[in-house]
């Protein structure tokens, strides 16, 4: 059985939910990955407003596997500021006072999960922030000391939100992705470590992040097998040549020919998603494979339906046997 195809919502924040269910069905998508705050107010209390949310897709023959938070929770951990603003709702924003900040977000982040428990969903992706990120590449260099306390935190922010998704049965899938408090294998499992390895916190699993930092993307699936709870299907282009920007970029904006690297549209870059899929299979994988769409030199309309053929045409369920066992005579 194909594992469901969906759309990620977040590149289509300017159109109402019901347009994307349109185009979404156009395409060829089985259903949605729903991005806040633009396709789904989870301040809202009555239940009627999530079932008319459910009777939408239905609608269109389309059903919602999860919900992406990467906007609010990215200021969870995050170093505070005019940035934020721009991405965040105002009852998040708030006056701005950072810690203000952080608490809100965690609050909106542990209601996107209730949300997601009256949708019937059991993943909410999203980021974490870090504290630690701007540390990365320093002079003068950066004690082990400070790397230590960006992840106690991380840590002391996190543990009480997971809490609070355990009740309501719902898993927590960080998109490992530079600016977080993960963002390769090595902090990937630093994370883990930090929440004392708790069983509703994994990942969302999306090669275009690990691919152009030389990290094995297939490896990742492979260390993390049961932590890989859900899938973005993003693809990334970057040179086997030197580039004027270089790998951090110049400060050049995305799509820009001088950098490193840019997102593409699936299928047109360098991520090898024929070994994702096989990988996938080999450790049981059964979740949606979720297109976020991102590619600064193409339609988007176009895009997104030629990256839903391609998904369509690139998975495939593993083998019940041996290829040579149809050899034997019973």
């Amino acid at each position: 059985m194909s594992r469901p195809v969906t759309l990620c919502t977040l590149q289509w924040g300017d159109l109402s939910l019901e347009e994307v269910c349109v185009k979404a069905k156009e395409f060829g998508y089985d259903g949605l990955e729903l991005g806040l705050p633009a396709h789904l107010d989870v301040t809202q209390t009555d239940v009627g407003y999530y079932q008319r949310i459910l009777e939408l897709l239905e609608r269109y023959d389309l059903k919602v596997y999860a919900i992406s938070a990467h906007l609010v929770s990215q200021a969870i951990c995050d170093r505070i500021d005019e940035r934020h603003k721009a991405i965040l709702p105002q009852e998040v924003w708030g006056d701005g006072d950072e810690e203000g900040v952080k608490e809100r977000a965690s609050d909106y982040l542990i209601k996107a999960a209730k949300a997601a428990s009256l949708l019937g969903v059991d993943t909410v992706l999203g980021f974490t922030g870090s504290s630690i990120w701007p540390l990365l590449y320093s002079f003068p260099p950066v004690t082990t000391e400070m790397v230590d306390e960006g992840f106690h935190d991380f840590s002391k922010r996190f543990i009480p939100i997971l809490d609070e998704f355990r009740k309501l049965g719902v898993r927590f899938a960080l998109e490992v992705h530079p600016t977080e408090i993960a963002f390769d294998i090595v902090t990937a499992e630093r994370a883990l470590s930090a929440i004392d390895y708790d069983p509703v916190f994994g990942f969302n699993f999306d090669p275009s992040h690990l691919g152009y930092q030389g990290v094995d993307y297939i490896k990742f699936i492979r260390r993390f097998h049961n932590r890989i709870f859900h899938v973005h299907m993003k693809d990334v282009y970057w040179s086997d040549t030197p580039t004027e920007g270089g790998v951090f970029g110049g400060f050049l904006p995305f799509g820009d020919y001088r950098r490193f690297w840019n997102f593409r549209s699936l299928g047109r870059g360098n991520i090898n998603f024929e070994e994702i899929i096989r990988a996938l299979n080999d450790i049981g994988y059964q979740g949606p494979l979720s297109v976020e769409w991102e590619d600064s030199g193409m339609d988007r309309e176009y895009g997104a339906k030629e990256s839903c053929e391609f998904v369509r045409m690139l998975d495939f369920a593993p083998s019940t046997q041996a290829f040579d066992a149809a050899f034997e005579r019973k």
